[in-house]
């Protein structure tokens, strides 16, 4: 496998004086193009599977979000120009010369993206307020004939690394879980007002941790300003409430901060997203591929969403250095922290990277669990070949 077990340099980020995390939330305009390419390579690879019986060449990993025009206001407000998303990549449009063998791409583009758009974003009109457009054309030969050669044990679509870490420190975990409790179901019935575009970053230094939030608030559902106030109050309640659940550390939280209330600036939003009013959102620009932007961690630039589950490595070796790394903190609760580096050469089996770099901070010596790191990697990559099924289920976290 190539495989190297190291023993990190320096401190592991908890051990820093200081500590910068954020998470962009579903409905922040670069979540929105992230779930919009890996919600269509989906449907794509269900639609392969169910007609030709395998997952074909697809790799649909670009889309541009442009914001529109709105007008929000206490109260209520209206959408003025609809926000415009652009699908782009490429794909197998059709098997053969046969014309009923042609794949609607369409439909699922465009169709398909509405339909989760509506289940996510109860406040935003799919028929009025966006428009869904796609480009996407069949791939280069070269490209596809690699993706066929070899459908038992696939070769790498391109030569790339994945990386991962585990365990998140508090304040990773804690930026993390901001997000994903103020979007949950339960939070929109205690306070529907709050709106899916919501931003955390946290920063700790030392021992105190402050929390920003920038959260969409929904216009409607806010008829005057003291019920503005009221949920940014709720807001920072339920970060606080959260925050002492997971961390003893001293935990500040700011929500909202660029408001000016008494001159009418605030965060407000007909839909629930900024999208509609001039921010706009790319593939790749936010949450890698455990969900958080994590500057003082090993990162990728790849962009895990969209790009084909078969042997895009830009997404399955995220994937699979994650799966390393938790199940290395697990079994080996003596390793404080592992960051997991794996690189594939384009044409080379999946199975068979260049290189994986497992690096470990711990006391003592790694001799003490290279064993277990090796056997864990061995496990994972074998697996490769089957990782594509995860993705199919939603059970891998990419942005």
């Amino acid at each position: 496998m190539n495989l190297e077990v190291t023993k990190a340099f320096g401190l592991p980020p908890s051990q820093l004086p200081m500590e910068m995390v954020e998470r962009k939330g579903k409905g922040h305009p670069d979540s929105i193009c992230d779930r919009a390419s890996e919600e269509l390579s989906i449907a794509l690879s269900k639609y392969y599977l169910e007609n030709f019986g395998r997952v074909l060449h697809h790799n649909v990993d670009k889309c541009v979000l442009v914001g529109g025009q709105s007008n929000a206001r206490l109260g209520g407000g209206e959408i003025l120009e609809p926000i415009y998303l652009l699908l782009v990549g490429r794909a197998t449009a059709q098997v053969g010369n046969d014309p009923s063998k042609k794949v609607p791409i369409g439909k699922f583009a465009v169709g398909h993206t509405k339909e989760w758009m509506a289940k996510e974003f109860p406040h935003l009109n799919v028929t009025s307020d966006i428009i869904v457009d796609y480009k996407i054309k069949p791939g280069s030969a070269d490209l596809v004939g690699n993706f066929e050669q070899a459908p038992e044990i696939p070769k790498a679509n391109d030569t790339s690394f994945g990386v991962a870490f585990a365990p998140f420190t508090e304040t990773e975990n804690l930026v993390y879980q901001t997000e994903k409790f103020l979007n949950s179901p339960e939070c929109k019935k205690r306070c529907p007002a709050i709106g899916e575009d919501i931003k955390v970053m946290g920063v700790r230094r030392h021992n105190t941790i402050n929390l920003t939030i920038a959260a969409a608030i929904i216009s409607s559902e806010t008829p005057d300003k003291d019920s503005y106030i009221n949920v940014k109050e709720e807001i920072k309640d339920i970060a606080l409430d959260l925050a002492s659940k997971i961390t003893e550390m001293d935990v500040n939280v700011y929500v909202n901060t660029a408001d000016v209330i008494k001159s009418d600036l605030m965060y407000l939003t007909v839909t629930g997203t900024s999208a509609e009013h001039g921010d706009d959102g790319q593939v790749g620009r936010g949450n890698r591929a455990n969900g958080l932007i994590t500057p003082y961690r090993p990162m990728t630039l790849e962009a895990a969403a969209g790009k084909n589950p078969v042997t895009h490595v830009g997404k399955t070796y995220n994937t699979a250095a994650r799966r390393i790394a938790d199940a290395l903190v697990k079994e080996e609760p003596k390793v404080e922290n592992v960051s997991v580096y794996i690189v594939s050469q384009i044409g080379a089996p999946i199975t068979e990277p260049q290189g994986i770099n497992i690096e470990i901070n711990m006391n003592g010596s790694i001799n003490t669990v290279k064993s277990t790191a090796e056997a864990i990697a061995e496990e994972v990559m074998q697996d490769m070949p089957n990782i594509w099924k995860g993705f199919m289920e939603r059970k891998y976290e990419l942005f």
